[in-house]
């Protein structure tokens, strides 16, 4: 445990559970995304349903689908900067089950380009945040470490020329989820990664046969 774990974040109050994790989940669905936001249904769970308005808890989610980190003093005029930016929202109080930490929340999202997404994760104590679930695939990510999102043709060989990249730059993965579809004969990768990457090593990945697209996510506080 580090000093950040006992005293907790730099934050707009009052709560690093409530507000400064809330704003670090949607920050990091924002990153996920990769793009701007333009529609978000937010299905809150346990403590958050029960008391999202009365902590700042909505007005901090918002915040970080916007992007804004968890001490921007902006925060609090969240709902005004999304109006602003043409990001519509609602909250949706739900029960996710007995298993969901009671602090979890449901993204269902809508980007710029008409993607969509589903993401699942929790605010689990002192401003830390950890991701369950991206598009109905199992995912442990906490966004305190580099992350490789990537599609790609299910062919074989694929993850292990990106592999090989990490290797080269000696890299070590410390989390990988691989998804596939049968329909499409596309995979959904993603990997978490020990340290920061060399310059270049997006475009490598993106270069690789296979790959359909590739985007490496920095940790969330840089």
């Amino acid at each position: 445990m580090g000093l950040f774990d006992i005293i907790g974040p730099v934050m707009i109050g009052p709560s690093s559970s409530h507000t400064a994790g809330a704003a670090r989940l949607g920050r990091l669905v924002r990153r996920l995304a990769g793009q701007e936001i333009k529609e978000a249904v937010l299905h809150l769970h346990g403590s958050f349903a029960a008391t999202y308005r009365g902590h700042g808890t909505d007005k901090a989610l918002i915040a970080g689908l916007l992007d804004l980190p968890p001490w921007d003093e902006r925060l609090r005029g969240s709902f005004a900067l999304a109006e602003k930016a043409g990001l519509s929202y609602r909250f949706v109080p739900t029960d996710l089950g007995e298993e969901a930490h009671p602090n979890t929340v449901r993204f269902e999202v809508v980007c710029k380009d008409g993607t969509r997404h589903t993401v699942t994760g929790a605010s689990v104590g002192g401003g830390q945040v950890e991701i369950s679930e991206i598009d109905s695939l199992s995912v442990r990510f906490t966004g305190e470490r580099p992350i490789i999102v990537c599609r790609h043709h299910d062919h074989p060989g694929v993850i292990a020329a990106i592999a090989g990249l990490l290797y080269e730059a000696r890299i070590n993965i410390g989390n990988m989820q691989v998804d596939r579809s049968r329909e499409t004969h596309l995979a959904q990768m993603y990997l978490e990664i020990d340290s920061l990457p060399p310059p270049g090593l997006e475009e490598q990945i993106k270069a690789l046969p296979g790959i359909q697209d590739a985007m490496i996510l920095r940790p969330l506080e840089e």
